[in-house]
């Protein structure tokens, strides 16, 4: 296993931390209810996806 032969610097492990950042979670809007929801899952609001009702995705929204 490679092994860094010096030590990084504080400065340089700030500044490669720095440039990171987090991406922002895409939305659409449910065809059905016209409320936003992540693509590719089950509606919150509704419990519809692709055109399918799904019971199970409203219980477990009401849970929580």
């Amino acid at each position: 296993m490679a092994v860094p032969k010096r030590k990084t610097s504080r400065s340089n492990t700030r500044s490669r931390r720095a440039n990171w950042k987090a991406a922002p979670v895409a939305m659409t809007t449910c065809p059905q209810c016209k409320a936003p929801s992540q693509p590719h899952i089950a509606c919150p609001s509704c419990g519809n996806y692709n055109g399918r009702h799904l019971a199970a995705a409203e219980r477990t929204e009401h849970q929580n």
